[in-house]
């Protein structure tokens, strides 16, 4: 006959469970566990840390040389082709310096007009015309002449000739000067006292012949007669267009 189960009468299932919770917890309680590792967990704390402050260090490092980076200029590594820049274009200016300046031009004889007097110094004056040399001094104030139409000088041969008159110390030489080459630039004339340079003078349109003349100061001693000993006249590239 059975009997019914009551409130107090757990199931066999039940009772086999809390036997086993019972003995699950007198094992436990005789387990001793073992100290946690404290020290290695703090180790292995501080080298997380340590880690990711290098990290964070490497990334600012990095930043920072990008920029440098940037200014590198290629073709600066070792090892690497140079490249040159073009310069920009500059506007210079030609140097003005004397070396560098052109020679100046030779000078040619002044052009005069018919008759037109020219002073050399007061009371020495002379004027051409198309028969020949005029002129006047201060020894001599009447005007004297000497033709070019008479015959007496071959215009196609090159040739100077020479008058002088002295008074007061100074010596007054003039002369013609015709059939040189080229274009007559200079004269110099060789006296007692040393050379004396003058002056050209020509009418226009290139007659072929022209005069030449030239004061000096007479040293005492020197002479009058024989104090001029050379006239030459140089054309404009240096050379002799003719010489007495």
């Amino acid at each position: 006959m059975n009997h019914p189960r009551t409130e107090a009468d757990p199931a066999p299932g039940h009772a086999e469970t809390e036997r086993l919770r019972r003995a699950l917890t007198e094992v436990a309680y005789d387990i001793t566990p073992s100290p946690l590792p404290l020290a290695a967990v703090e180790r292995q704390g501080r080298r997380i840390r340590l880690r990711r402050r290098t990290a964070v260090l490497g990334a600012g490092c990095g930043l920072l040389l990008v920029p440098l980076a940037v200014v590198v200029l290629p073709g600066t590594e070792s090892g690497a082709p140079s490249v040159t820049s073009p310069a920009a274009s500059a506007s210079v200016s030609p140097s003005t310096s004397p070396s560098a300046s052109p020679a100046a031009p030779a000078p040619t004889p002044r052009i005069v007009a018919s008759g037109e007097h020219v002073t050399a110094v007061p009371g020495f004056e002379l004027w051409l015309t198309a028969e020949g040399k005029h002129w006047t001094s201060p020894a001599s104030p009447d005007p004297q002449f000497r033709s070019v139409a008479d015959g007496n000088i071959a215009r196609s041969n090159p040739g100077v000739n020479l008058q002088e008159e002295s008074g007061d110390g100074s010596i007054y030489l003039s002369g013609v000067y015709y059939g040189g080459k080229g274009t007559a630039s200079s004269v110099e004339v060789e006296t007692a006292d040393g050379t004396v340079h003058g002056k050209l003078i020509e009418l226009p349109g290139k007659p072929g012949w022209g005069v030449w003349y030239a004061t000096a100061d007479v040293k005492p001693g020197s002479g009058s007669w024989d104090y001029v000993s050379r006239v030459t006249v140089h054309d404009t590239k240096g050379k002799i267009y003719a010489q007495w």
